[in-house]
């Protein structure tokens, strides 16, 4: 690293411009080329995916969204003249607006059921041309504003669907920007510089910028989902600003000890971007295992994540070294340089005081290790306790704000005609015979007497319908109870495996139970059912790597055992915050519902990841107090009070950057956000700071024990750098601190 880190001094320029070149190149051409985006969100071998294939192959020229436009009267019915003609007057405006391909509405012959049986409920259905990430949400929007003019004293309109809800998504960009601006809040709070507070914004700016426009690009050879973007800037910016903040601290701290600008920046990139480069591997190896669930939503996540860290790396590695070279000295403060002068003069060591206060938390771990230990452990395992109750399933419009117009259009819906009409299921049948007709009929008739079922009605063919198409029969089946309801899910199975077979058996007939509501069941079950290997692959990947990096036997498995506790830990608040409801009104997130069947496969590889990062630094820092002095108790010491307060501020910053997402409107953002930055907090504060460190104390000198016939096979990697730090460098802040601390005799 020391070699690669005089390169990138020397030729400082240069890469300054290839990273200027970079960014504005991929930015440009993703602007020209524009998304290719692929939302393939099923499964091949469900039941669900199989109804999806049938529909898409006979009916193809159904491809764009459908979104409702529904209204409801507070006196009389929407029969009623005065209503009758204000709507007809709307659903005419919007039929002749760009990208809509033809409106149904109730006041046509074939659009009877679309008002309830009170009279007083009423939709209509809005057929675009695209599917909606493909749609101009000038038009969509446009459409809005259309509808919510035909609101009347006593007459609600509101709008819901999937391209309503992206056309009243926050602005892009929005939630990343909240998040940068956090970071540079905290950084020029941790080190007081202008130019040191831009450094790692700079960073990963740079980084995740040119990660999302090349994804962009990819998407247009490869199937990259639309969420693959947003959740590759919250994992890029999270780890490439904290990246950079472990290496500008290090080079601080070389600067303070008395070395130059590019000596600081060698010792820097040769220690602590050693650690970055293992921390990145770690992320990367987690992010990749997401290939090995096997579903093509996570294949694009996987790739799109995996690009941006790194890149997030790449930059720490190369751009922030040049950068660091241009700005020389003045990575410090005004005051910090001066009274570095005087001191220099004067012949006196730097002394930073604010080892103090670390040292002396590491130093009451140190003495009470078990009580402490037990602690920490209570608190992660009480918040652990609603992971037991933890529910996949899908989130929709009724989850959201009751601010928002496509939660409030669900809500009518559910009021007009019933909880379930919002998730209605597909019935697919395939005729290879005519004398399948009639068993079709039968089974039509047997579904419609279910518990549970409100109707089962068939779905008109075109008249014109040929091949595949006049051999498809499509019903629609409304549950008495919401899409996410378990009662919903019961009738799913009771109908696959009861009533179908029993009604097809006896003829050719081939019938697939999907829709929505069948398709996210068989997503979380499906998930579900490869959880356990999934988990053991990121973490028996996480621990062989600490194993080999550190040489020992207990720290991989204390590592690994941490891991899981933060993620137990995260997933209850999770579960107490989204699908318990406890908070979500006080903070305006809509309404309770299950976790989002996917997000445990997209935090999990991110939470591990960003657990050893934390890990990493720490163990690093202790393992190579451990080398230079063989004792333990000063190992954990030096290395818990040398890394608390970069860690702490490292926290911060990707609490802050997770949390952001909160503004970006999307539900699983929300919580992947909100998830990570709790796991965070918890990693950070509670695991790192007190639960690793207390056991650390506990198990003694066997922390770094390792059988030599395993040692002799292992192959060596150097996470810690060669030498010691420079003596009176606060990268040594526990030896400094103890000497200020320790009275003398």
């Amino acid at each position: 690293m020391a070699a690669w880190a005089r390169w990138c001094l020397n030729h400082r320029l240069a890469v300054l411009l290839v990273w200027v070149a970079a960014l504005f190149g991929t930015v440009a051409a993703s602007v020209t080329a524009g998304t290719a985006y692929s939302n393939v969100f099923k499964i091949p071998g469900t039941e669900s995916s199989s109804a999806y294939e049938r529909l898409q192959k006979a009916f193809p020229d159904a491809a764009g969204d459908v979104d409702n436009i529904v209204w409801r009267t507070e006196r009389g019915t929407v029969r009623d003249p005065a209503v009758h003609d204000r709507m007809t007057a709307l659903l005419a405006d919007i039929a002749r607006m760009p990208d809509v391909g033809g409106v149904l509405g109730p006041y046509e012959p074939d659009g009877a059921a679309q008002v309830s049986a009170d009279g007083h409920t009423a939709f209509a259905q809005v057929t675009f041309v695209k599917q909606q990430f493909e749609l101009d949400k000038k038009n969509v929007r446009h459409l809005i504003d259309r509808a919510e003019q035909a609101r009347a004293p006593g007459l609600r309109v509101e709008l819901g669907g999937p391209a309503i809800e992206s056309a009243q998504e926050a602005p892009a960009g929005r939630a990343e920007l909240v998040g940068v601006v956090a970071a540079g809040v905290i950084l020029f709070l941790a080190f007081g510089s202008l130019f040191a507070m831009l450094l790692p914004l700079i960073s990963g700016v740079f980084a995740v910028g040119t990660g999302i426009s090349t994804v962009i690009l990819l998407s247009h050879v490869t199937d990259i989902p639309e969420t693959a973007t947003l959740i590759g800037s919250l994992i890029g910016l999270g780890v490439g600003i904290d990246y950079a903040l472990f290496i500008v601290t290090r080079h601080r701290n070389g600067l303070k000890a008395g070395l130059t600008p590019e000596q600081a920046a060698v010792r820097a990139l040769d220690t602590s971007g050693r650690a970055v480069l293992f921390a990145g591997g770690t992320v990367c190896i987690a992010l990749l295992a997401l290939f090995t669930v096997d579903i093509a939503l996570f294949d694009g996540i996987a790739i799109s994540t995996t690009l941006v860290v790194v890149l997030t790396v790449l930059a720490s590695a190369t751009l922030l070294p040049a950068l660091l070279g241009l700005l020389g000295p003045r990575v410090l403060s005004r005051r910090e340089r001066r009274e570095l002068a005087a001191r220099s003069a004067a012949g006196t060591a730097w002394n930073e005081e604010a080892g103090r206060a670390a040292l002396r938390w590491a130093r009451m771990v140190q003495r009470r290790p078990r009580t402490l230990g037990l602690v920490a452990l209570v608190v992660m395992g009480l918040l652990s306790i609603p992971t037991l109750s933890l529910r996949l399933g899908a989130n929709d419009q009724g989850n959201q704000p009751t601010s928002q117009t496509i939660r409030r259009a669900y809500d009518m819906l559910a009021e007009g005609f019933g909880p379930g009409f919002n998730g209605p299921l597909l019935m697919v049948a395939e005729l290879p015979g005519p004398q399948d007709r009639q068993a079709l009929d039968t089974l039509i008739a047997e579904v419609g007497h279910t518990p549970g079922v409100v109707h089962a009605v068939e779905i008109p063919v075109p008249a014109d319908a040929r091949g595949l198409a006049a051999a498809t029969r499509v019903v629609q089946i409304v549950p008495t109870t919401s899409p996410q309801a378990e009662a919903t899910d019961k009738l799913i199975d009771r109908l696959r495996d009861k009533i179908v077979p029993a009604a097809a058996k006896g003829s050719t007939l081939k019938v697939h139970i999907g829709g929505e509501t069948a398709l996210q069941k068989d997503f979380a079950a499906v998930v579900g059912d490869r959880m356990p290997g999934f988990i053991t692959l990121i973490v028996g990947l996480g621990a062989l790597l600490m194993l080999i990096a550190f040489r020992s036997l207990l720290v991989p498995l204390t590592a690994a055992l941490m891991n899981l506790i933060a993620a137990c830990a995260s997933f209850g608040l999770l579960v107490a915050l989204f699908q318990w409801g406890w908070g979500l009104d006080l903070l305006g997130l809509g309404k309770e519902g299950p976790i989002v069947s996917f997000l445990p496969v997209i935090m999990l590889p991110m939470l591990f990841g960003l657990s050893m990062d934390y890990q990493v630094f720490l163990v690093s820092r202790m393992h190579e107090e451990w080398l230079h002095t063989h004792d333990n108790a000063r190992a954990v010491r030096v290395g818990q009070a040398g890394t608390g307060r970069v860690i702490n501020s490292a926290a911060l910053i990707m609490i802050f950057v997770f949390s952001s997402f909160v503004l970006s409107g999307d539900r699983g953002a929300m919580m992947a956000g909100l998830g990570l930055a709790g796991a965070v907090a918890l990693d950070a504060f509670i695991l790192r700071m007190l639960l690793v460190p207390a056991v650390m104390h506990i198990l003694g000198r066997a922390n770094w024990w390792l059988p030599g016939w395993l040692d002799r096979r292992l192959p060596h990697v150097a996470v810690d750098p060669p030498d010691r730090p420079v003596p009176g460098s606060p990268d040594a802040a526990g030896d400094s601190a103890e000497k200020v601390l320790t009275p003398s005799r």
